[in-house]
């Protein structure tokens, strides 16, 4: 799930508390200000004024034309025999008994009839105003928004509807009715947090597209008798509401990152599944037209989501291969550039991906699906998307790297996608095709790859984040990951929290949670809200190169020029593959005296022991060396779950963390300096 946080409408001064909570409300707008063009400070002034006269009654329709059901579209959601259905009964009869799992919830009591506008997790119930100008940021308002939406965007009623076409038993189409009907009631339109936000809406229309088309679409015997009917017809009319909802509410400007995406699809899939009122058919080619241009815009030539966070990567992967499946078969196909750049994508998280299929946890990250298709305990998204881009596009490379074929693919490509995977031929040229992404700022130094003996290197040398506040990146330039033999020794951290929990979510997303060097004790940018970067560093690759007998990378970033004393640094990184030994120069230049920290993130299943040079790092059979810099004035210490400072975890979940190790080095440096740093592996 995207972070909403920079989505307007703004914070009411009323649901703040104390001059403390005025004080933050004000800081908050003005440096979201600063983000803003004058043409965006425009455009949100004028939709401001339109959501007063929403509430006001006077904009926006409540009638809901009658439906044509006469116009009959494809589905392109498919039941196949060659899933376990016994798994997906299991999960179906576990929702039935009102149990989910959200975040770090786990087998929660929802009852038959959840609670839609309560937080599961703080039991906070938000309240039934005006949609468009809920404080959805205000914990004591609505609580962990994120919980709140996550239970809403009807993940589960896919579930359900999977269990009823491979069953073709009632009772889980009941509850799906059972649950959408008592939805309908607590959530009118335009009232209450369900209705704050388009992104929201747009997977929700997504879920129940899914859900629909496993019932049986329009026709469905399920709808003959007199309460199908009804039901029927109410369900439809909360399908125009939600897509004229987001129609109407784009997230533009600024904001115009996967949220964008992520609506677009929710519009084009709402038009092609439900074409059954003019008004929807014609916002089609509008819906269409944004993702044809946001795939270019959002994902750079060479595949890189330009949020610099992998998890969205994946995430706006699939509301771009929904899209393509659905129009596909409804003769709406889309560009040859649009179908390449997703090639693209995959190429590049296939490229990122190690032996054992572990992928870096960069910028932010928090579980978010589109649609949950797959029950199986071990599902990778990632891998998932490699297995349906093997059969979209023939690449035996994909089918390698996925390994095999996962249940999501099948729904998607219905029963002859097991012959169609397994007819691709596995790559014949070396993998990974592309160790540099340079629009990106990605390089993959390495060599045996796809071994037992891989080594997997990923420098970042990329911008912060996306258009003007960077949402989800982090301040990580010249960080870099290490795989050895498909074990991750050192990692990114990952994300924790979005919303709530402050602390932890400067600590994260900031330099220190990274595997680069800080000054000072301050990130390499400035922070203006959880989800907005102010100054934001520089970064880049000044060299690139990878022979048979090294790969060498040098990256720079400014992020401390900002300081009354500037600092420039610079890193070298070369790997000596005969050796398998990682060197890493950081040059600092500068002139006066600053505080100088370098940190390592090892994974939570090493274990460290000092030497007199640094630490050896163990994992399994594996043994790793780190050689730090050999200063007098340096010293060392292992962080492990430690809360002052904040340092030695890690988040492999959202909202869920646990100790592992981090490794700092500190000294006091003047002057123009070097310091090395080795890995043996």
């Amino acid at each position: 799930m995207p972070g909403h946080d920079f989505v307007e409408p703004g914070l009411p001064l009323e649901s703040l508390h104390g001059v403390a909570g005025m004080k933050e409300w004000f800081r908050w707008r003005l440096n979201r200000l600063r983000c803003m063009t004058p043409t965006e400070v425009s455009h949100r002034f004028l939709r401001t004024l339109s959501m007063h006269a929403e509430r006001a009654g006077l904009l926006g329709s409540e009638v809901v034309p009658l439906p044509d059901l006469a116009p009959a579209p494809r589905p392109w959601v498919h039941a196949t025999m060659r899933v376990s259905a016994a798994r997906y009964f299991a999960a179906a009869d576990r929702v039935a008994a009102g149990k989910l799992d959200l975040f770090a919830l786990r087998d929660i009591d929802l009852g038959s009839h959840p609670r839609w506008n309560r937080d599961p997790k703080t039991g906070v119930e938000a309240p039934p105003g005006f949609s468009k100008l809920l404080d959805y940021r205000n914990p004591r308002l609505v609580g962990d928004i994120k919980y709140l939406w996550e239970l809403n965007r009807h993940l589960h009623l896919v579930t359900l509807a999977q269990a009823y076409a491979l069953s073709g038993a009632a009772k889980y189409y009941r509850v799906i009715r059972e649950h959408l009907e008592s939805w309908f009631a607590a959530c009118p339109y335009r009232t209450g947090p369900n209705w704050s936000s388009a992104l929201e809406a747009a997977i929700r229309l997504i879920n129940w597209s899914v859900t629909w088309q496993l019932l049986g679409g329009a026709r469905s015997p399920l709808f003959e008798d007199a309460e199908g009917a009804r039901f029927r017809q109410r369900w439809l009319e909360s399908v125009y509401q939600h897509a004229q909802f987001v129609r109407g509410y784009f997230s533009l400007h600024s904001s115009a990152n996967n949220h964008l995406i992520g609506e677009a699809a929710g519009l084009f899939i709402a038009a092609l599944t439900w074409p059954h009122w003019p008004s929807v058919r014609a916002w089609l080619p509008a819906a269409k037209a944004i993702l044809e241009r946001e795939a270019l815009l959002q994902n750079a030539p060479d595949g890189v989501n330009r949020e610099q966070a992998v998890s969205y990567q994946q995430f706006v992967l699939d509301f771009l291969l929904l899209s393509l499946l659905a129009g596909r078969v409804n003769g709406q196909s889309f560009s040859a550039a649009y179908e390449s750049r997703i090639a693209a994508m995959l190429e590049y998280l296939g490229s990122i991906m190690d032996v054992k299929g572990n992928v870096p946890m960069f910028g932010d990250a928090d579980d978010g699906l589109v649609v949950r298709l797959a029950q199986d305990a071990d599902f990778s998204p990632y891998r998932s998307l490699l297995a349906t881009g093997a059969i979209l596009f023939k690449r035996g490379d994909f089918r390698h790297k996925a390994g095999a074929l996962d249940d999501k693919t099948r729904w998607l490509l219905g029963g002859e996608s097991d012959a169609l995977f397994q007819a691709q031929s596995p790559a014949q040229t070396r993998l990974p095709q592309r160790q540099a992404f340079p629009a990106g700022g990605y390089y993959i130094l390495g060599c045996d790859f796809e071994s037992d003996i891989e080594i997997r290197l990923i420098a970042d040398a990329g911008p912060v984040g996306y258009r003007s506040i960077a949402a989800h990146g982090h301040a990580d330039a010249l960080a870099f990951t290490l795989s050895v033999g498909g074990l991750e020794f050192l990692v990114d951290p990952g994300t924790y929290a979005y919303h709530t929990q402050g602390l932890w979510r400067h600590y994260f997303r900031g330099t220190s949670a990274h595997n680069t060097l800080r000054v000072d004790g301050r990130d390499q940018s400035q922070s203006g809200g959880n989800f907005m970067w102010l100054e934001k560093a520089r970064a880049g690759c000044s060299l690139w190169s990878s022979t048979a007998e090294s790969d060498v990378f040098e990256g720079w970033q400014d992020g401390y020029t900002r300081l009354a004393d500037p600092v420039m640094h610079k890193r070298r990184i070369v790997l000596d593959k005969a050796a398998r030994r990682v060197m890493i120069e950081d040059t600092l230049e500068m002139t006066g005296e600053h505080d100088v920290e370098l940190f390592f993130h090892c994974g939570e299943r090493c274990r460290i022991d000092p030497r007199s040079d640094g630490y050896a790092l163990n994992q399994e059979a594996r043994v790793l060396i780190i050689r730090l810099p050999q200063l007098k004035d340096g010293s060392s210490r292992v962080y492990h779950g430690s809360s002052a400072p904040i340092s030695g975890w890690i988040s492999r979940r959202f909202d869920e963390k646990q100790p592992s190790p981090t490794i700092a080095w500190r000294a006091r440096l003047k002057g123009e300096v070097v310091l090395r740093s080795e890995i043996i592996c």
